[in-house]
């Protein structure tokens, strides 16, 4: 692993486990066994440090979804499925997410990392307008950003809220829902 990965993989562990109030770049030094100063001469600011981290988390999570797509198009066997595979994923790893939520909140105040924020956002609502393009959608770019909030209001709600992870059937079954709906009773697989 390269020294940046490192660095931002331990901040991203630092983010999920005390908050944006306890990523120092000298807690990030500690957590990922580097001699004192590495992270500063990595990520001179606390922005570039957050900027760091952020494109690391992207990258990660990037690499769950790239699964679904298959030579860059989107592969649409058991669409339901394959979503709910990926929320559970994401579900599972959580530290990854309560991460993100982290630099999500952050992110609204600094407009530096909102831009970054941005553009990693569309890097997974693209390829999300191209499977329901794919999948037959009549509105695939209203249905994309239906479709991830759909997946955020799940996750938010088993990690932060009151809610309990669901099993991977229900999330089988209401991804398969909310698909039916926005597809129209369009044939898909697996319903």
């Amino acid at each position: 692993m390269k020294r940046s990965e490192a660095v931002a993989e331990a901040a991203i562990t630092l983010l999920a486990e005390r908050g944006m109030r306890g990523l120092t770049h000298r807690a990030v030094d500690e957590a990922a066994g580097l001699p004192p100063g590495s992270t500063s001469n990595l990520a001179r600011t606390r922005a570039a440090l957050l900027e760091l981290t952020l494109s690391r988390l992207t990258e990660l999570e990037e690499r769950v979804f790239a699964e679904m797509m298959t030579g860059g198009r989107p592969a649409l066997g058991d669409l339901p499925g394959q979503m709910a595979k990926v929320l559970q994923i994401q579900l599972r790893d959580h530290r990854r997410t309560l991460a993100r939520y982290e630099l999500a909140l952050e992110a609204t105040r600094r407009p530096e990392l909102r831009r970054i924020y941005d553009q990693a956002g569309r890097r997974f609502r693209d390829p999300a307008v191209a499977l329901l393009t794919a999948a037959g959608s009549r509105d695939p770019v209203r249905h994309a950003r239906q479709l991830v909030a759909f997946g955020e209001g799940i996750m938010f709600d088993a990690i932060a809220g009151a809610g309990s992870e669901p099993s991977l059937d229900e999330l089988r079954v209401a991804m398969r829902e909310l698909l039916a709906g926005m597809l129209d009773g369009q044939p898909q697989s697996s319903r």
